[in-house]
């Protein structure tokens, strides 16, 4: 299995490697064209441009086939086939790129797995290491990596890290599906902090979003309500919500995954 730290290490290696690669075939082209005519007048400078454009055809298709390799993982990890994304990630970040947006996209993939196998610190460590990197037309990575990082900065117990994350997405532009995110893992780390009456803020809005959540994740984000609300002296809208929670989920398995909503269901 392939390690975090080892993932990062080969990435910067070879972004290292693709970036000279490219400068040297540039140099080439350039010494085509005002070199080669000086040091071998004989020799016809559209030899060296179609030796230099035959090993640019090359590398491009060697790097489309990793792009292709790391295309497929997101599907593979959807469906839980994790031993097959990994193998996609491991083999798409061991072949040669000419390009940084397929050894990027496979780290984000990498870290997409770790966090899925549940895997906190690994997955933070990724996700810390690909927004350290300069994205370009990757930009759009940045919102998907910063809430996966406060969500494994949650599990690990780092509410520091936690808030810096999502700090960093306020104001931004989400799509719907980072909105949900977004709003699953706030409210995780507002209960943290019993950030109980900007919990409630808003409820009904939020209510509306958590029902396009999948049904866990809506029994989850409804039972979170469903505490603060409890603890802000709403008892009518906190029974509401426990009973919308109960519909979607089988309590001892949210109790099991947030023991703090153990206080909705005394006894059980």
């Amino acid at each position: 299995m392939l390690s975090a730290e080892a993932a990062i290490t080969r990435l910067r290696r070879d972004l290292t490697v693709g970036s000279l690669v490219k400068g040297v075939l540039l140099a080439s082209i350039f010494a085509s064209f005002f070199v080669l005519p000086y040091v071998a007048p004989k020799v016809d400078s559209t030899i060296g441009l179609l030796v230099v454009g035959f090993i640019w055809l090359a590398l491009t298709y060697t790097s489309a086939r990793g792009s292709r390799l790391a295309a497929d993982s997101p599907a593979l990890i959807a469906s839980g086939d994790f031993e097959e994304a990994e193998r996609h990630i491991d083999l798409a970040l061991r072949s040669f790129s000419l390009f940084r947006t397929a050894k990027l996209q496979s780290l984000h993939h990498l870290a997409l797995l770790r966090h899925a196998q549940r895997r906190w610190q690994e997955a933070a460590l990724l996700c810390q290491a690909l927004l350290g990197q300069r994205l370009g037309s990757l930009q759009g990575l940045s919102k998907p990596s910063r809430l996966l990082l406060a969500d494994a900065m949650m599990e690990l117990g780092d509410l520091r890290g936690a808030h810096e994350a999502l700090a960093e997405l306020h104001g931004q532009r989400l799509s719907l599906n980072e909105t949900l995110n977004l709003l699953a893992v706030q409210l995780d780390y507002e209960s943290r902090v019993g950030a109980w009456a900007a919990m409630i803020s808003g409820v009904m809005s939020k209510v509306q979003l958590a029902e396009l959540m999948p049904a866990i994740n809506a029994a989850r984000a409804q039972a979170m309500l469903a505490l603060a609300a409890r603890k802000a002296g709403r008892p009518d809208l906190s029974d509401w919500l426990r009973k919308r929670a109960e519909l979607l989920s089988d309590v001892p398995a949210l109790q099991k995954e947030r023991p703090i909503l153990a206080e909705l269901w005394p006894g059980r």
